[in-house]
């Protein structure tokens, strides 16, 4: 393809989302795992029958679990002040992005997801909510909440809450990234240990990211993290004063960038082995002249959204030997939901208290192994297709939850990835058969001059 047929690519998804958005009015809908034979059914899933289930939850709490939705169920959680690469939108506009939340839960993962947009900014407020939140959840993905309080709302959550509490952009991004990172430094022959990695952008997600990739091994003296005052480093007084705001970042400035470099991006990104850029939707936030001052076989990964900080086959004519984006139109795609189904399916079948960076480990670890002898330059990561990728990813986070004393129950490696297995073909198989049924409607063909059939009939419908 040539650069303008690449970028009409590009375009494309963000035209066919305006299209079929209003066309199905949402992504997601309630509906019955029960039978209903008849309206006699209804006595024993509603009253006077529900009564006996309610009397013995009472008695024993844990037997929640067991009658109802809780074990499966997920609130994702966003104030909207951090949505993707647009920054504040507010609520109401984040709603879509949370809903695709909720439909990749449910169609990679088996997990039923609840988007809940929560009209304040407040962190305290945040907190008290998911606090009064947790009787029906079984767990909560925090999303698209700004730096830094996501890191004090995900802090005092992890130490409050019975339920494991996720925050996406910090922990899902760490964990796709560490384990394209692991696969990518295999094509280039390089060890973690050994390279210089500049960080670009230091939100949630890359604070996540470094503390991930160092925790595996990378050297945090030899790698550099940039925000959008310059290189981090002992030299920013500004962040020394309010250190105590930016205990995270003022951390790193103490770990990384032990030659002391001063500068910007292209100054973090000379002689380094590779790029990780969690920063602002681009292009042009990283120049090629920039990848061309980086290390023989550099890495980029340029992760921004709905844009990538470069172009894909702008950074590879740099002369970068490995390219990633966020995006699943390229290849490549560090993308959280290779993650988040996947882990969440194990957490909540094991019922663990909470995720850690171990189980984070074990499910990267996970997802780089599965690429297996199909490992190329263009092949880091599993695609999102390639569906038992999940599964191995539940099994291996089970199995280090229970190894974590965190599970309440216990389980094999084997019995976890036969369960998570059945519940995501489930899954998959339902969307099948309702499409097949037509109770999910096929859009209309895209000629370019909008729908070809009636609304008011669609939203009839549904």
């Amino acid at each position: 393809m040539n650069t303008e047929e690449l970028l009409a690519k590009a375009k494309k998804p963000s035209a066919d989302a305006m299209r079929l958005h209003p066309f199905y009015r949402g992504k997601i809908e309630t509906t019955l795992k029960c039978t209903v034979h008849s309206f006699d059914d209804f006595a024993i899933w509603y009253t006077p029958g529900v009564a006996a289930p309610c009397k013995a939850i009472q008695a024993d709490p844990e037997l929640v679990y067991e009658y109802t939705n809780k074990w499966n169920t997920v609130a994702v959680i966003s104030d909207g002040t951090r949505v993707l690469g647009l920054g504040d939108i507010g609520p109401k506009a984040g709603l879509p992005v949370m809903e695709g939340k909720a439909l990749l839960y449910k169609y990679l993962g088996g997990v039923d997801g609840v988007p809940l947009m929560l009209n304040t900014k407040d962190p305290d407020a945040i907190i008290n909510t998911v606090l009064m939140l947790q009787p029906g959840f079984g767990g909560v993905n925090l999303e698209d909440i700004s730096n830094p309080k996501c890191f004090y709302i995900l802090d005092t959550l992890r130490e409050k809450a019975e339920i494991p509490i996720w925050h996406d952009d910090q922990q899902g991004t760490a964990t796709v990234t560490l384990a394209g990172l692991i696969n990518a430094l295999k094509v280039v022959g390089k060890k973690m240990e050994d390279v210089s990695i500049a960080f670009v952008g230091t939100g949630a997600s890359n604070v996540a990211c470094s503390r991930l990739i160092f925790g595996w091994g990378a050297d945090p003296a030899k790698c550099r993290m940039v925000d959008s005052k310059g290189i981090l480093g002992k030299h920013r007084k500004d962040l020394e004063m309010r250190k105590a705001e930016y205990k995270d970042k003022w951390k790193l400035c103490n770990i990384t960038n032990a030659e002391g470099r001063e500068g910007d991006i292209p100054d973090a990104m000379k002689g380094a082995d590779v790029v990780i850029a969690l920063s602002k939707s681009g292009p042009d936030v990283l120049l090629p002249e920039w990848i061309k001052t980086m290390a023989k076989d550099s890495i980029v990964f340029s992760c921004a959204n709905p844009v990538p900080e470069i172009w894909p086959w702008v950074a590879k004519e740099a002369g970068a030997a490995v390219v990633a984006t966020g995006r699943s139109d390229f290849p490549n795609q560090v993308n959280n939901s290779l993650g988040f189904p996947g882990i969440f399916r194990g957490t909540l079948d094991v019922r663990a208290r909470t995720i850690t960076d171990e189980m984070c480990f074990a499910a990267a670890q996970a997802m780089a192994n599965h690429v297996g002898d199909r490992l190329a330059s263009d092949f880091i990561l599993p695609n999102m297709d390639d569906w038992e990728v999940f599964p191995k990813e539940a099994a291996s986070v089970a199995m280090k939850a229970i190894e974590q004393g965190l599970a309440r129950i216990e389980t094999t490696y084997d019995q976890e990835f036969q369960r998570a297995s059945r519940i995501i073909k489930r899954s998959r198989d339902m969307t099948k058969r309702m499409m097949e049924e037509g109770f999910i409607l096929e859009p209309p063909a895209d000629d370019g001059d909008g729908p070809e059939v009636d609304l008011e009939t669609v939203k009839a419908a549904y």
